[in-house]
């Protein structure tokens, strides 16, 4: 009998530990977006931002960023050819939800804008791919083809997150970064950006 009571009482604690432990991670999940997001199971294969905004003040700016790409029209191009003006820098892919939605806020803002040069960056798409979404989006840049190298991303660690598509940076007149966004853009926002990193 008392081997019997043992047994139980030892099932009945593992049960207890189990359910602390189990109720623990579901608390944890609840209140993290990324473990939200691979809960959901949708297969995406992204995280999406939620269109944080962070601006760098001048002492808080990283080393001005070098990169160079090779564009869906074949063409190579490089930070060191944007000395001295704006650039604003997208990070996207074709069959990105948000990328798509923000396409035509960013033609907007690039014909609003025209002293400041916007480059795309994009992470997954060959090409043919992402010169067919250029078109009929209308969009007036070039994108750089980075999927195979990922080596304009590289360029930017340490303030582009790998998979927090879309994402994207002014860069002020020095090469350094003078905001971000992660996740679709708000037009008016980063048209707000983009106007301090032409006055300065």
């Amino acid at each position: 009998m008392r081997k019997n009571q043992r047994l139980f009482l030892n099932i009945a604690f593992a049960i207890m530990v189990a359910a602390v432990i189990i109720a623990s991670l579901s608390g944890c999940a609840a209140n993290d977006p990324l473990a939200n997001q691979f809960k959901a199971g949708d297969n995406k294969n992204y995280i999406a931002g939620d269109g944080t905004v962070t601006e760098f003040s001048a002492e808080n700016r990283k080393a001005a960023v070098e990169w160079t790409g090779t564009t869906e029209s074949g063409e190579v191009i490089s930070s060191s050819q944007l000395e001295g003006v704006v650039t604003v820098v997208n990070f996207w892919y074709a069959a990105c939800l948000p990328c798509r939605l923000e396409a035509p806020d960013l033609v907007a803002l690039a014909a609003e804008y025209p002293e400041a040069q916007f480059i795309g960056v994009n992470v997954r798409d060959s090409a043919e791919t992402s010169a067919a979404f250029s078109k009929s989006k209308q969009l007036t840049w070039p994108s750089i083809i980075d999927k195979n190298d990922g080596a304009v991303m590289l360029a930017f660690t340490g303030i582009v997150t790998p998979n927090a598509v879309p994402t994207t940076l002014v860069v002020g007149k020095d090469g350094k970064v003078t905001s971000r966004v992660y996740g679709q853009i708000d037009r008016s926002i980063l048209g707000t950006l983009i106007k301090t990193a032409l006055e300065e």
